[in-house]
């Protein structure tokens, strides 16, 4: 089976992504989990740009990495240096990690403009750079900056990079499509040259510039690549790099050849989830392999055709990718969507019951009128016990009144006076909030938690409201989304009307509901004296 290297750029070219920072200890976090992935290397920076590399680098001495080798990067030496000058070198060569990846320039555009030099010095540049850093016991990957790019407007100069970081003694040298503008077959034509006129092995960095990135890196591996360089997620400049989560799951489940193997690749969607929360980025739901919808179905004749053979509409297992499959309710729901999502949540039903039918039209028609029940799994597992089993309330609300106040310049608050009852008891709370529904939801918290100590555990994890018609102004209506957790589980609820208040408190409603469920049971309302003990 053929090895092929992963080499992830993550923390220097994936952090040069829009809205995107790593602090010195993400950084590290970061390294861990990918060595723990099965990666081959880890670009941790540029300790010759800036302070907090620098210092990454010093306290990336103490990782035990088990799998992976550390690289720092950089470029060739500056036109004006000689190597052992070089500010930019000697920062390599300081960072003391085994593995030191520097660029060159590969289009004589950038040679002539950019550099400023001419074409034979480039050449030096590249020559003495990399002798310099060999000559100091790194392993040396050599980036050739725009070659692609470079092939297009002078095939001879490009070629003529390759060879001089080659007869420098690079180990590998990586052919990069630093824009990002490549065509597969024109990218396949250069990199058969490439491989013609260099015996190092070669490895490919594609951008995302034209939707390429993943494509081109398969088509260099099938054509010989032995390293595919990328990040995570596809973090990076413009519009990204190639993304590590779809490349690895390919070579793997789709070329046969080995990456990071099949037993580690089960935990490629938790590293995935894991580097977006640390940056700070909410996953792209949309993700193929690791991405939440990457095997949801909502179709009704898709669901009914997955029930009866999972490849029926999904290309890979997702369990292979640590993933799951999920099915959606929504008004383009069938019964299958129903059953299936029952058996998920362990709701019980005859397939062959009416009541099925029963919630399909009603999850239509409440759709319909602006319900989303995708991201409320809680509000429907609530809607379908009605419908299918009329299990009651556990409490019933008899009113609430909300006041907002404002005096001068101090900031408005709320208060909310809610008369509910449970059982045969009513219980009359008021409580204040920063806003109409946190107030709202102080008191009816306050009002149930007597009876109902659980409740005590919940807490808002998530608050979203969605305008539906905003042609209507002021009378829009309104979807709000609700995520609640008790330290153990999460859940979604819903809610939706013209008045804002309304909507929060279904939601609301259905979210402590949903916790009173998990206590106590859909069978029959709870009475005060029971739930008390």
């Amino acid at each position: 089976m053929k090895k092929i290297q992963i080499y992830d750029t993550t923390l220097r070219d994936g952090s040069q992504g829009e809205n995107l920072s790593f602090s010195m200890e993400d950084k590290l976090h970061i390294v861990k989990k990918l060595d723990e992935l099965g990666v081959d290397y880890i670009e941790g920076g540029w300790p010759g740009s800036n302070s907090k590399d620098v210092a990454f680098f010093h306290r990336a001495k103490e990782l035990r990495l088990k799998h992976a080798k550390l690289a720092a990067f950089g470029s060739t030496r500056h036109p004006r240096n000689t190597a052992a000058q070089d500010r930019n070198l000697q920062a390599l060569i300081e960072a003391h990690t085994p593995v030191v990846t520097i660029f060159g320039k590969s289009w004589d555009l950038h040679v002539k403009v950019a550099l400023g030099i001419s074409l034979k010095e480039n050449l030096e540049l590249i020559r003495e750079s990399v002798a310099f850093l060999k000559s100091h016991g790194r392993e040396v990957i050599y980036d050739a900056e725009h070659f692609f790019d470079g092939f297009k407007a002078d095939s001879d100069y490009a070629l003529a990079t390759l060879q001089a970081a080659e007869e420098a003694g690079a180990d590998t040298i990586v052919l990069c499509d630093t824009n990002g503008g490549t065509l597969t077959a024109d990218l396949c034509e250069r990199f058969r040259s490439a491989s013609q006129h260099v015996k190092t092995p070669l490895g490919i960095h594609t951008h995302n510039d034209a939707e390429m990135a993943v494509a081109n890196s398969i088509a260099a591996v099938q054509l010989g690549a032995v390293q595919v360089q990328g990040t995570m997620n596809g973090y990076g400049e413009r519009c990204g790099n190639a993304n590590l989560c779809s490349v690895i799951p390919n070579l793997e489940l789709k070329l046969g050849m080995c990456s990071i193997g099949k037993e580690n690749l089960k935990r490629l969607t938790e590293v995935s989830h894991y580097v977006s929360e640390l940056a700070n980025l909410p996953p792209r739901q949309d993700l193929p392999y690791v991405g939440k919808s990457a095997f949801a179905h909502k179709a009704g004749i898709h669901v009914s055709a997955v029930m009866k053979e999972t490849s029926a509409y999904e290309h890979v297992n997702p369990a292979l990718i640590g993933n799951e499959r999920r099915v959606l309710v929504s008004e383009l729901s069938g019964k299958s969507n129903v059953l299936y999502k029952a058996e998920e949540l362990g709701l019980k039903i005859d397939k062959s019951s009416p009541a099925a039918k029963v919630v399909v039209d009603k999850l239509k028609e409440m759709e319909h009128y602006g319900y989303q029940f995708e991201g409320a799994d809680a509000s429907f597992e609530i809607l379908f016990n009605k419908l299918v089993h009329d299990s009651k309330d556990f409490f019933d609300l008899d009113g609430f009144r909300i006041i907002t106040e404002k005096q001068g310049a101090n900031e408005p608050y709320s208060e909310a006076v809610i008369k509910l009852r449970v059982g045969d008891t009513e219980e009359h709370t008021a409580a204040e909030g920063v806003g109409p529904v946190s107030a709202l939801d102080r008191a009816l918290r306050k009002s149930l938690t007597t009876f109902f100590p659980c409740i005590r555990d919940i807490r808002l994890t998530d608050y979203k409201v969605r305008v539906l018609n905003p042609q209507n102004a002021t009378d829009a209506k309104v979807r709000v989304l609700i995520e609640s957790s008790d330290g153990h589980e999460t859940w979604g609820t819903v809610g939706v009307s013209e008045n804002l208040i309304e909507a929060s408190w279904q939601a609301l409603v259905d979210s402590i509901t949903y916790k009173l469920k998990k206590e106590y049971g859909y069978k029959r309302k709870v009475s005060a004296t029971h739930a008390a003990e």
